[in-house]
């Protein structure tokens, strides 16, 4: 049941990611990015208070399943690389930042909200 529900969750992930990245132009697509990964960050971070209530399938499906087939790190990495690469070393630095930053507030505010309506 546990792989049934990560492959489910990740199909409901990265048909999620297609769509929100599909719905921007190119020049948007490094925030779709970073809005995708705040997003995936918060839904992370908003499982682990109901952690003990999840089945373990459903908290694989939503965790590594959903979340892992939506967020994308080697997107946010490949992205970093060749902005630094191509000159453009200021945006990158303000990206990366930016996209930790973001992503580690996400998930506290995540969690806290979780834990706030178990």
């Amino acid at each position: 049941m546990t792989v049934l529900l990560v492959a489910v969750g990740g199909l409901i992930g990265v048909l999620a990611r297609y769509g929100l990245g599909t719905a921007v132009s190119p020049g948007d697509q490094p925030w779709m990015i970073f809005a995708i990964n705040m997003a995936g960050s918060f839904v992370l971070g908003a499982s682990l208070p109901w952690s003990d209530q999840l089945s373990e399938p459903v908290r694989n499906g939503l965790a590594v399943g959903f979340c892992g087939g939506f967020t994308t790190f080697s997107t946010v990495a490949v992205t970093v690389f060749v902005d630094a690469r191509s000159g453009d070393t200021s945006f990158a630095l303000v990206y990366l930042a930016a996209t930790i930053a973001g992503g580690l507030a996400a998930a506290a505010l995540g969690f806290y909200l979780g834990r706030a309506l178990t």
